[in-house]
């Protein structure tokens, strides 16, 4: 007779109070080389262990309304309007496959720094789902961690891929007690490192043959970079004023920098856009556009489509159902011809740019030597002061790895 599995905690960690800061330390919770507050940290550092954190998904049809309610909590959305978008995670058996890609990544990861001849384990937390980011950084406390690198599965700056992450880390850290045992610092983000560029460069170059092949001519293919929608009031905070003055902050700017690397190292001659996809909350709200099904609707003059996921780190349910099924289906609908380029996923370059920003900390690589191949960056290694707050939220949460507050 088999063991009855053990249930799964629903909820996900309450927001923490406060952050620790040691004395004369401006970054809560840091290592001794990131404490002083330094936009790029060029002093080595040991760390214990890498800390992966990813977004979290259901695993079964139990987990959908309950995995939900953790990604929206306190937003006061009811369940009615979460059922809305249960259905897309039902579709797929109620699983969602990013658990499982971070698996995969944590795995691939750890062997490559260990073939690196970097030994340190590779822990796993999600913010909304099991494993829990407060049960990870317990599990490593016990096996005697004491610094920690986090990466973060997003590559770019906005509150929900940078500061969220942070915040959580906070709230983590205070639940389980360990403030005063677990230091951690966090890798740039790496949006314009070679490694997680280059696939959406071989994206784009395999999806124009293919378009090609299939009779397109260059001069009638459009290529659609896509990205996740957020309010247009949250992407000018990004960047903590790096990019004031400009449309979209440092989150518009950085994705727009990558969209532009990779058309001239692929197709400086195909006509190419931005595009936003899965928006949420109140229409009344601005958020960025053009949505991707929009803009495909309003081609004129094409005859083939190549969406590329360049937000997004893994194919995820977002890319499988807004991409795949809904946007691609808006394309068929409108007589075109249209495919969609893969995202980095656990492909060896992604990986070894992971192991490269692990190396960079280790080594306390100088800024001017740091692998970057965008107009943007490289970004910073300690986030500014009030970098990616939220618009809604006057004074902002405890966070780490960044600036106080």
């Amino acid at each position: 007779m088999s063991s009855p599995q053990p249930c799964r905690r629903e909820c996900k960690p309450p927001r923490a109070r406060g952050a620790h800061l040691e004395p004369g330390a401006v970054v809560a919770s840091a290592t001794e080389a990131a404490q002083s507050g330094a936009p790029y940290v060029t002093r080595p550092v040991a760390y214990d262990a890498v800390l992966l954190s990813g977004f979290g998904g259901p695993e079964g049809p139990e987990e959908v309304m309950p995995f939900l309610r953790n990604v929206t909590r306190g937003r006061g959305i009811p369940d009615e309007r979460l059922e809305e978008v249960a259905h897309h995670y039902l579709a797929f058996g109620g699983a969602s496959p990013i658990n499982q890609q971070n698996r995969e990544l944590r795995d691939r990861l750890a062997a490559a720094l260990a073939a690196s001849g970097i030994d340190l384990p590779v822990y796993w937390g999600n913010r909304n789902w099991a494993p829990y980011l407060d049960e990870t950084l317990a599990q490593a406390a016990r096996d005697g961690v004491h610094r920690m690198l986090a990466i973060a599965t997003s590559a770019y700056s906005s509150y929900s891929s940078c500061r969220q992450y942070r915040e959580d880390w906070a709230d983590a850290l205070e639940i389980t007690g360990l403030q005063d045992v677990l230091q951690i610092d966090k890798v740039r983000q790496f949006f314009s490192h070679p490694g997680f560029v280059q696939p959406f460069i071989d994206g784009v170059r395999d999806g124009l043959e293919a378009a090609e092949q299939a009779g397109h001519a260059r001069s009638e293919i459009e290529v659609l970079f896509t990205t996740h929608s957020i309010p247009s009031a949250d992407a000018a905070l990004s960047g903590a004023g790096q990019f004031d003055g400009a449309a979209g902050g440092a989150y518009v700017a950085q994705h727009l920098a990558v969209a532009d690397h990779v058309m001239a190292q692929a197709a400086p001659d195909v006509a190419w856009q931005l595009v936003y996809q899965s928006r949420s909350g109140s229409p009344s709200v601005p958020w960025l556009g053009p949505d991707i099904n929009e803009a495909i609707e309003a081609l004129r003059g094409r005859t083939a489509v190549l969406i590329v996921p360049s937000g997004f780190v893994s194919d995820h349910l977002e890319v499988l159902w807004d991409l795949d099924r809904e946007a691609c289906q808006t394309a068929r609908d409108a007589g075109l011809w249209v495919t969609r380029t893969p995202t980095p996923g656990t492909c060896p370059a992604f990986v070894e740019a992971l192991v490269d920003l692990v190396r960079e900390r280790l080594t306390g690589t100088p800024v001017a030597q740091r692998a970057n191949v965008t107009s943007v960056g490289p970004w910073f290694d300690v986030c500014r002061r009030g970098c990616c707050t939220k618009s809604t939220t006057p004074t902002p949460g405890p966070a780490i790895a960044g600036l106080v507050p």
